[in-house]
């Protein structure tokens, strides 16, 4: 009986010390299961300042790799796979190496290396969608904006308590333009992977009336664009000048209807080049992904114009000039707020042009340009007659040069200021047979207007009800007068050779710096696909 009592009591016995043994190791175990993922985690992160400070503030808890972030995963890996509809360098963050790592996750190192390894892709990812693959001032020095660069251990944050897919769609700009140049890639994808437009135009011009073979290719070239329907016709008759017509308006050109040499080169341009300048322009509008302000102006310097925009719409346009292609006279880009106005202003030589323009003429003649003064460095008008110019070098020169305000001043009778270390800013200008011109890259930086005063009225028609009557009134004395816009417009500057409007066809125009060229070549060393269409 004892025997049978002490069989039956063995398994109850062993199972009694079991549960105590469980209860004892059990937890030392899954806390050393803990300790192996924090410290994967910590040695994965320590090169990725944003990650390894998500981590800390979190407490090391994955939001990648614990059972419940299958959502999460999918919708990653989901995002990643169409990177390069977006025209980012899909390289950056490998399918490949981020499914392997979840694949081989399965100790608490390998899923510590494997959530680290889907934040950094994360990361990189968001930057790359939200404000660019780039650094622009690294690709040209006439780039100066300031990208507004998110924190990477925020990003991590949000998406944490986000619906993943709602929140990755949302990192890339919100903005119509963004969506219509997105398309256009996609379109223009389609037309290179077609073999292009067809057969080039080979004539120097073409004008309505004339018939040929070449008249012929032009129909069809505009054809195959999209600017107008297909015809058998070896005439350009009234059809195709209106689709020149419509062609020039959309590509910066004076819109006769007469196919000159610009008109021509323009069409000729192949669908691969315009949809670099899509990808760019893409590019462009992430590294400006950020409030514009419900009223702003902006200066497209490749469209030679300067608009005030209410809600996103063109309230008012004028035509422009802009720095010359020319060593440091390039209009740089940049974003600031206008803050004032200055009527009959006192044109302040900056000192570049004052050395390297006005001190060789004053060395060759001292009463050349003598509608500017010299100011000594105690404020003072001084005579020329006194001074021996042939003493002095760009480096020496102790004079500051001015000019009082006058119809002939250099800057006209009004500039707008948005007061900034480039020295930027917009105004009049007396040289206004220069808006007449297609091309109008002519000035030292700054953005000269050809209709200043309706600007001027625009703007302070926010705060006069009689912004017309105001202006006149300051213009009239003859004297130098601030007035100071009581709501600060934001401004900025930007190079798009490719944009689109609301209706109708996507616009482009010259590259007259360069810099799309460059910017380009940039994506595609950093790994961006030009005929990629993440599909």
């Amino acid at each position: 009986m004892s025997v049978i009592t002490q069989s039956t009591g063995l398994p109850h016995v062993a199972a009694r010390w079991m549960a105590i043994l469980a209860a004892l190791f059990l937890p030392l175990m899954a806390a050393a299961e803990v300790t192996a993922f924090k410290q994967a985690v910590a040695e994965a992160a320590a090169d990725d300042r944003g990650v390894a400070e998500f981590y800390r503030s979190n407490g090391y808890q994955p939001i990648f790799t614990g059972q419940d972030d299958q959502i999460r995963r999918a919708a990653l890996i989901k995002a990643l796979n169409a990177a390069e509809i977006h025209g980012l360098p899909a390289q950056r963050y490998s399918i490949d190496a981020l499914t392997t790592a979840f694949t081989d996750a399965d100790t608490p190192r390998s899923r510590g290396y494997a959530e680290v390894v889907a934040a950094k892709m994360f990361a990189s990812y968001a930057r790359d969608l939200q404000t660019g693959v780039l650094e622009p001032r690294k690709v040209d020095a006439g780039i100066v904006r300031e990208i507004p660069r998110r924190d990477p251990t925020k990003l991590l944050t949000d998406f944490a308590k986000a619906s993943p897919d709602a929140f990755l769609r949302s990192l890339a700009p919100q903005t119509p333009e963004y969506a219509r140049l997105m398309k256009e890639k996609i379109r223009l994808q389609q037309v290179v992977s077609r073999g292009d437009w067809g057969a080039k135009v080979n004539a120097k011009a073409l004008k309505p009336g004339e018939t040929g073979p070449a008249v012929v290719d032009l129909r069809n070239r505009l054809t195959s664009i999209g600017y107008m329907r297909r015809s058998a016709s070896q005439t350009y008759d009234a059809s195709l000048q209106k689709a020149v017509q419509q062609f020039q308006l959309d590509h910066g050109l004076e819109s006769d209807g007469v196919a000159g040499a610009s008109t021509i080169a323009m069409v000729n341009i192949n669908a691969s080049t315009r949809l670099e300048q899509v990808m760019v322009a893409m590019e462009r509008e992430r590294w400006i992904n950020f409030p514009r302000g419900q009223r702003h102006i902006l200066v497209n310097i490749t469209d030679f114009s300067a608009a005030i925009m209410d809600d996103n719409k063109v309230t008012f346009r004028t035509r422009s000039v802009v720095g010359a292609n020319q060593g440091d006279r390039r209009t740089p880009e940049f974003s600031d707020v206008m803050e004032h106005m200055v009527i009959n202003p006192t044109w302040h030589v900056p000192r570049s042009i004052a050395t390297k323009e006005y001190l060789p003429m004053f060395k060759r003649n001292p009463n050349a340009a003598s509608h500017l003064r010299l100011i000594d460095r105690r404020g003072r008008a001084v005579s020329r007659a006194n001074i021996n110019f042939s003493r002095y070098t760009a480096r020496n020169f102790p004079y500051a040069v001015k000019q009082p305000p006058s119809r002939r001043n250099a800057l006209g009778l009004v500039k707008f200021m948005f007061p900034n270390k480039y020295n930027i800013y917009l105004h009049d200008t007396p040289a206004k047979k220069l808006f007449a011109h297609e091309s109008r890259a002519y000035s030292h930086g700054c953005v000269r207007l050809n209709d200043p005063f309706d600007f001027a009225y625009a703007l302070l028609a926010k705060q006069s009800d009689d912004p017309v009557g105001l202006f006149q009134s300051k213009l009239g004395t003859g004297r130098e007068t601030l007035v100071k816009l009581e709501q600060p417009v934001p401004v900025h500057l930007i190079y798009r050779t490719a944009f689109t409007p609301a209706k109708g066809r996507i616009n482009f125009r010259r590259d007259i710096y360069g810099r799309d060229g460059r910017i380009f070549d940039a994506l595609v060393s950093a790994g961006v696909a030009v005929n990629a269409t993440g599909s």
